[in-house]
């Protein structure tokens, strides 16, 4: 069973993320929004294959990131996310929360080892 496919996503705290977008847009020539920005990329084995990447800073307050107490969260393109939970399940990794669907795809958050919270992203992309 495939279950990584890449990254979806690097998320980060910051004290003041506006600025944080603004710095990135003027000197790095970010498209931000307030949401961050997306890197558009396509899969060398299969070009008509794309996908994206989301880059965000969160405030520094930001109980998104929670339990996990690090400064950051990546985010992880998965295949079959219903599966890969079940696996999951079996090799008692701790899931935190319920497989939430929206338009752009399946979510769910687990514990690493080190109590680092990640997000399982199956998009719709594919």
């Amino acid at each position: 069973m495939k279950k990584v496919t890449g990254i979806g996503g690097i998320f980060f705290k910051c004290k003041d993320p506006k600025a944080v977008n603004e710095w990135y847009k003027k000197h790095l020539g970010f498209d931000t929004t307030p949401y961050g920005t997306s890197f558009k990329w396509q899969d060398s084995n299969a070009p008509s294959t794309s996908g994206l990447t989301q880059w965000t800073p969160f405030p520094k307050d930001t109980p998104y990131f929670e339990p996990s107490t690090k400064d950051f969260m990546i985010n992880y393109r998965v295949e079959n996310l219903e599966a890969l939970v079940e696996e999951l399940k079996k090799e008692n990794v701790t899931i935190l929360d319920s497989m939430e669907t929206y338009d752009y795809g399946k979510f769910i958050h687990i514990l690493d080892i080190e109590g680092n919270k990640i997000e399982l992203w199956e998009p719709t992309d594919k």
